[in-house]
């Protein structure tokens, strides 16, 4: 029986080192060195503070902001410790209601506006945590925004396309936009009434 036990026991510490501690270690500094910003959680800083990250989507309510995806995690809105979808089939009555509703919340918020709602905006990413949106929704909402800004709708529909990021070196995903860094792109903007 010892000569089974102290393998086993040797194997398992050793493992243990390698994987638990050594690995880990290793991938970090590399992490680290090689990508310093990504490893620290992309995180982006408005006058010297972290005010979120570019992985992680923001719950913005205030209609002088653009609005992102809605978030399926509980019990708040983009909680990155319970990162998921909401699971609901295409089929699901529970999917349909939150999509009416969201889409009621958008008209309501923007009474005159009636271009198709993008798609983007009523419903959650398989994560619930996605921080960008379309540009199709963008454009949805940068009436909205300007109104409440009193900025002419060029304005923010400039800085929605200095915001907008191509695919993935030219050839995956689709073009988006971050919403967290577009709205703090909005904020230093002077309130200017419109011509």
């Amino acid at each position: 029986m010892k000569t089974l036990i102290r393998p086993a026991v040797t194997l398992f510490i050793l493992l243990s080192l390698i994987t638990g501690l050594i690995y880990p270690l290793l991938v970090t500094g590399i992490g680290q060195a090689l990508f310093p910003k990504q490893a620290a959680g992309s995180l982006i800083e408005h006058d010297g503070k972290p005010v979120g990250s570019r992985l992680v989507g923001q719950n913005f309510t205030d209609p002088k902001y653009f609005w992102g995806r809605l978030s399926a995690t509980a019990p708040q809105p983009y909680n990155a410790a319970a990162s998921g979808g909401s699971n609901l089939g295409p089929l699901n009555p529970a999917l349909k209601a939150a999509v009416e509703s969201r889409i009621k919340a958008l008209r309501e918020a923007d009474p005159g506006n009636t271009a198709p709602v993008p798609v983007d905006l009523v419903t959650a990413s398989a994560s619930g945590l996605d921080p960008h949106i379309s540009p199709a929704a963008a454009e949805y909402q940068v009436a909205r925004v300007a109104r409440a800004r009193e900025l002419a709708p060029e304005i923010v529909r400039n800085l929605v396309a200095q915001h907008t990021e191509d695919r993935q070196w030219g050839i995956f995903g689709e073009s988006r936009v971050n919403v967290l860094e577009l709205n703090l792109a909005l904020d230093p903007l002077p309130f200017e009434r419109k011509p």
